[in-house]
């Protein structure tokens, strides 16, 4: 059994879960240890993704109640958080209390790191990053550890 499923397990026989799956295992984009920080120390309760890049991966968006194990930049799971809410936004329409429950700093700072990251995720589809791009906004309480 690999680290990230012995995890799981010891989540799952804390809270006498069973035949419930984790939905992905993840690290927060290009500042894994500060972020997964940041959910361990309880201020980042939700993160922002671009749907565009969804849509081209194939992957399917999050979904209330989804189980995530968050991974730090050794890719050793740190905490599991939970969905609670799942909202699509043009990036100029996210909320200024959904940006900062999501623990990086002041709305500017979080927009102004939002953008780079999203436009250079996005240049390496070959597509550019605009105000009116969709966001998944995925607000999540942490469920493990307590």
């Amino acid at each position: 059994m690999n680290q990230i499923e012995a995890y799981w397990g010891h989540f799952c026989d804390s809270e006498g879960i069973q035949n419930i799956h984790y939905k992905e295992a993840f690290q927060f984009g290009e500042k894994a240890d500060l972020l997964a920080g940041l959910v361990v120390d309880g201020i980042k309760a939700a993160t922002c993704s671009s749907f565009p890049l969804y849509e081209l991966e194939g992957e399917s968006l999050p979904e209330v109640g989804d189980y995530q194990i968050v991974l730090n930049s050794l890719d050793e799971p740190v905490a599991i958080i939970q969905s609670y809410s799942i909202e699509i936004y043009p990036f100029h329409e996210v909320p200024v209390d959904f940006a900062l429950a999501e623990g990086e700093g002041t709305y500017e700072e979080w927009k102004e790191a939002h953008v780079a990251f999203f436009s250079r995720e996005l240049s390496k589809q070959g597509l550019a990053f605009t105000e009116e791009m969709l966001t998944v906004c995925d607000r999540f309480k942490k469920v493990f550890p307590k």
